[in-house]
């Protein structure tokens, strides 16, 4: 079963907002065996969404629209279905209700008519109730295809697909089983990771797939494969990921679907009843940022400092003025201090720190752009690594960030 998205919104268009629900709707769709054949972006434009929507109707079975269902002018996605499906618009009592007592509850105000005209629906469509905002989702068909309308407002769409459209496409369709399965490893590139498992690749059978997705130092494999039996597909995935698992062990973590490189320590440090703070001057915050966006990292996580001015390393971490002033602030040197006064601290059985330059500019070292020393302290001591990590300081920033992560997880599991 093939499906396309046709996303409405010349706000997608200008890069004024990033296309996050074709993301969702896609790994939804796949869970359940449907197949994305294509994702369209298209204006609010009723000739270009006409166009879009006989385009899909020629090549997938499902077609699911988002945006254009809000209560402004330009919202014309129902009207340009209507034409399309050569359909009137009425007005659905239920979502009318649902308007003025969300209006009645939530703004203490009567709803103005244009909030009212989201009550018109397709009257041959199946209405998709939406307990999360005023503009409902709608379920059309026209001969073998069928078109669902949904809001554009994320939280909305995603109800509505889990609660609405999910079950809806289970119960109509027979459609096959898909199963991937993705292995976490860090600290080695794609090349270098094909190069050794080179022989277990070509010994893959034809149908399942095998596939390299990159991001700053890290690597995900994803094998993937489609078909009726549930169970021996299954199978097949599991016992060769045991194989692949076992040739790359000493850089995988886990598999994507069950864990991260974040939960992982968080397991860790629950289990071994560790502490943990941070500072961070280059990377600014943002290791601290995802240890606390893991559920109880409370219980390990004793608090953070950004000392980015160098002056404050001195007075707020301590780190020596006279260290800073031989070595430089971005040094091996600086970055160990920085750890070991960090425990300090927070009173914390381990710390990490961060000193390096992101760019553009150099600021207080000469160091060239794209260095940084990372640092580990711990009941082991103190572990401090060198990285060259380019010239742009968006890569430099997340580059630093994973490899600091890769650093604590071997830290960890050597106490």
């Amino acid at each position: 079963m093939l499906a396309e998205i046709i996303t409405i919104g010349d706000e997608i268009l200008i890069g004024q907002i990033v296309d996050t629900n074709s993301a969702f709707i896609c790994r939804e769709l796949n869970k359940i065996g449907v197949q994305v054949y294509q994702i369209t972006s298209i204006q609010d434009d009723r000739e270009h969404i006409l166009k879009a929507l006989q385009n899909a109707k020629e090549q997938v079975d499902l077609v699911l629209v988002t945006g254009g269902l809000g209560p402004t002018n330009d919202d014309i996605t129902k009207k340009t279905f209507c034409e399309f499906l050569n359909d009137t618009l009425v007005e659905d009592a239920h979502t009318l209700q649902h308007i003025r007592d969300i209006f009645k509850s939530y703004l203490n105000r009567p709803p103005l008519p244009n909030n009212l005209e989201q009550a018109m629906v397709l009257s041959t469509a199946e209405v998709l109730k939406n307990k999360h905002g005023t503009a409902p989702g709608m379920w059309m068909e026209k001969d073998d295809t069928v078109f669902v309308s949904l809001p554009g407002v994320p939280y909305e769409m995603k109800y509505l697909m889990t609660d609405e459209v999910l079950p809806r496409l289970i119960k109509k369709y027979d459609r096959p089983y898909i199963y991937h399965k993705t292995l976490l490893t860090y600290g080695l590139g794609e090349s270098e990771i094909a190069e050794r498992i080179a022989k277990f690749e070509t010994g893959l059978p034809a149908d399942i797939k095998l596939a390299y997705l990159p991001s700053l130092g890290r690597v995900r494999l994803r094998l993937s494969a489609r078909g009726s039996n549930r169970d021996e597909i299954r199978n097949s995935i599991d016992s060769r990921m045991d194989d692949l698992q076992l040739q790359l062990s000493d850089i995988s973590i886990g598999f994507e679907e069950e864990t991260t490189i974040q939960e992982r320590i968080s397991a860790l440090l629950e289990k071994k009843n560790f502490t943990l703070s941070i500072a961070e001057s280059c990377t600014g915050g943002a290791i601290a940022q995802m240890v606390t966006e893991i559920p109880g990292s409370s219980k390990y996580f004793v608090g953070a400092v950004i000392p980015y001015d160098t002056k404050k390393k001195v007075s707020v971490l301590g780190v020596d003025k006279a260290l800073i002033e031989k070595h430089s602030v971005v040094s091996a040197q600086v970055a160990e201090s920085m750890a070991k006064n960090c425990c300090r601290l927070f009173n914390s059985d381990l710390a990490v720190a961060t000193t390096g330059i992101a760019g553009p500019a150099k600021g207080d070292s000469d160091r060239e752009i794209g260095t940084v020393f990372i640092a580990i302290a711990g009941p082991n001591g103190v572990v401090v690594e060198e990285f060259m990590f380019g010239k742009a300081r968006e890569r430099v920033i997340q580059k630093a960030t994973n490899k600091a992560f890769e650093m604590l997880l071997k830290e960890i599991s050597k106490i």
